[in-house]
């Protein structure tokens, strides 16, 4: 959320998750002494209270939008982790041209390792909150259309009426569109962070350079397939024609 004269305006409103969910409404704001705004506190539908950074929310066509946590780790991760991969390995081409000696190159080196082994840990720790997540996702799906099947046959055999049967039937469908784009949400996120710590992403410049060769290749085989059925050179074949417009 921005910081603005107008903040305070938010108190008392509603606040969703990014799939619609209601999760409270803002209740007060952490205030510094300066004057900046650094977290908000929500009350949630049971009237517990719960405090988050200011980042975590947005204000979205006059909404408030509660951010995933776990989206701003994952995008904060996957700009560190190769951010400080590509210093170490730049690192080590400034010690192989000897513009740096042996023992700054180890020192920095070392540093550069250790906070990348750390970030790594982190994210292998989230990797692991995510795929529970995703579990428990799956199993919510699961049930979802076992409700949805039990709905279709009690409707089915004249137990429930049509407009009963149509809010349910809505109801369910809505929580399941939720639930399977937040479990796609979260495999993509998955994915993305188990390449980083693979180390797919910092490579990723190599197959680029590559594909230049191959375009040019293509492009210099584009005269090539005619030349089964022209043996001659091309000078051959402009005579022919000449020869074939006498005729």
């Amino acid at each position: 959320m921005t910081q603005n004269s107008n903040i305070f305006l938010y108190l008392g409103k509603q606040v969703k998750d990014e799939y619609g969910r209601v999760i409270g409404k803002v209740a007060s704001f952490a205030v510094n002494p300066n004057g900046k705004v650094n977290s908000a506190y929500i009350e949630q539908s049971d009237g517990r209270f719960i405090k988050h950074q200011i980042e975590n929310l947005k204000v979205e066509e006059s909404e408030v939008i509660f951010l995933s946590e776990k989206k701003m780790e994952i995008t904060s991760l996957c700009d560190q982790i190769p951010l400080l991969w590509r210093k170490d390995q730049a690192l080590k081409e400034l010690a192989n041209k000897k513009k740096i000696s042996s023992e700054v190159y180890e020192d920095l080196h070392t540093n550069f390792e250790g906070a990348l082994n750390q970030l790594k840990g982190e994210a292998q720790t989230l990797i692991e909150k995510i795929d529970k997540e995703i579990a428990r996702h799956a199993q919510e799906i699961k049930e979802l259309n076992y409700a949805l099947v039990h709905l279709e046959i009690e409707h089915e055999i004249g137990q429930i009426d049509e407009q009963s049967y149509q809010t349910a039937f809505s109801t369910i469908q809505e929580c399941l569109k939720r639930a399977n784009i937040e479990k796609s949400d979260l495999e993509a996120m998955r994915n993305k962070l188990s390449n980083i710590l693979l180390g797919e992403m910092p490579p990723q410049t190599e197959p680029e350079t590559k594909e230049k060769p191959v375009e040019e290749s293509t492009t210099q085989e584009t005269p090539t397939p005619p030349s089964p059925n022209l043996p001659e050179p091309p000078v051959v074949v402009y005579v022919k024609e000449m020869g074939d417009s006498n005729i």
